[in-house]
């Protein structure tokens, strides 16, 4: 069997079934920009839903002879031996290839296990007999095998482009996430990937650096508390001199980009210099810090709204009616900064020192820790044990230790959805 990249963009193609695997078909064909026509007695919801969404002409009947005319492609997926045998010799009469998925040894072709990765399309089918299980191994293999950091995934040509795929004298601003390589998103490794150039933040997945190609140049710009390697100024006039150059580059950035993380500064220095820049959301210690020690920053009945500050900064007025609300949970990034000033500022303020508190430090790490107290006490118990940044403060009832215990019996907060 020839494995051949079918350009359906505009061409007539038919999916006959209106069953799962029929709806997945579609949304494959819809994707490709083909034109669609379903044809089938009964639907699923999800093929209701293409055809009121116009993407495809959908119709709710059996099949007949003259719907494969002037069809360059079938998907039949009906299940039903007779009407597949009858689809898929009306398509051979007219030279139509056609696919039939419960049985891949019927058709005339095969739809392969796929993925995309790197700007490229892996498809891998079994030579002979159909063996679905066996080529989807295969194809997780190869994916994964593309997206380790030390594979030159480059476009080696300049006029390939594509949501995944890094061009030369282009900037991607990339979340990498909490500092776990394997939370970074699969866009994210794959652009990564691709870099001539990596301008690195302190914290997220650093570990990753280590395993670049021996010939991507490191550009280390992270800030620590009291100690700045790079100002803002001085970053951006990087991204954009290497740009400028002709290089790939990646800005590895903690969390997402848009958080905290003056990803739009970023932005607006390489536009306004005429750089084509990208962004690629990250996973947020916001809620991933949280996440990772078992606390949900939202949960019915006791927190149905939060609140993310920035630690280095004092509290506005919302912020300490949001500590003051039981029904808002706060979340404090780069918390341990000014622990003591914001804490002390809010209690000054009314809020009860009752409240529950935790800090989560290196949060996804292997050496994470976690420090339940309640407010009036956290910083006292960060001290006793030695906690320091980087560091995630979770305040709000969500924090009380044996919120997630079925044993515990958690109060409803009056104002939130019981």
């Amino acid at each position: 069997m020839t494995l051949l990249d079918l350009d359906l963009s505009g061409r007539p193609v038919l999916v006959v079934g209106g069953g799962p695997v029929a709806a997945r078909r579609a949304a494959n064909a819809v994707a490709a920009g083909a034109r669609l026509r379903v044809v089938a007695p009964t639907l699923v919801p999800d093929l209701v839903a293409l055809a009121a969404s116009g993407d495809a002409q959908v119709e709710q009947r059996p099949v007949r002879e003259d719907d494969v005319d002037g069809s360059w492609f079938v998907w039949c997926c009906t299940g039903d031996v007779d009407v597949d045998a009858a689809v898929l010799a009306w398509a051979t009469d007219r030279r139509v290839f056609c696919v039939v998925a419960a049985d891949g040894t019927a058709g005339t072709a095969r739809t392969p296990a796929g993925a995309q990765v790197a700007g490229m399309r892996v498809a891998v089918v079994s030579d002979g007999s159909p063996d679905p299980r066996r080529v989807a191994t295969v194809r997780d293999r190869l994916v994964d095998a593309l997206l380790e950091p030390g594979t030159d995934t480059r476009a080696g040509r300049p006029d390939v482009a594509g949501p995944d795929v890094l061009l030369p004298g282009e900037v991607a601003l990339v979340g990498g996430g909490t500092g776990d390589p394997a939370l970074m998103t699969v866009r994210a490794r794959t652009l990564l990937a691709q870099a001539d150039v990596v301008v690195t933040d302190r914290l997220g997945p650093t570990a990753v650096l280590d395993d670049l190609r021996d010939d991507v140049e490191v550009v280390a710009v992270g800030k620590a508390p009291g100690l700045h390697s790079a100002t803002q100024a001085e970053i951006e006039d990087v991204l954009v001199d290497r740009a400028r150059a002709g290089h790939r580059v990646v800005r590895l950035k903690g969390g997402d980009p848009f958080l905290f993380g003056r990803g739009g500064e970023e932005v607006l220095a390489c536009r306004a210099a005429g750089i084509s820049v990208r962004v690629v959301p990250g996973v947020t210690s916001a809620v991933a810090a949280a996440g990772s020690a078992g606390i949900p920053v939202t949960h019915r009945g006791t927190s149905d709204r939060v609140h993310v500050i920035n630690g280095h900064g004092g509290l506005s007025d919302l912020d300490l009616a949001g500590l003051r609300d039981a029904r808002v949970t706060t979340v404090v990034l780069m918390g341990m900064a000014g622990i003591a000033r914001w804490s002390a500022q809010a209690l000054a303020a009314g809020v009860d020192p009752a409240t529950p508190a935790a800090v989560v430090a290196n949060a996804t790490l292997p050496d994470e820790r976690v420090v339940h107290a309640p407010l009036g006490d956290v910083v006292a118990r960060c001290a006793e044990q030695g906690v320091r940044s980087p560091a995630v403060v979770v305040v709000g009832e969500v924090a009380r230790p044996g919120l997630l215990d079925p044993a515990v019996t958690t109060p409803v907060i009056p104002g939130t959805r019981p």
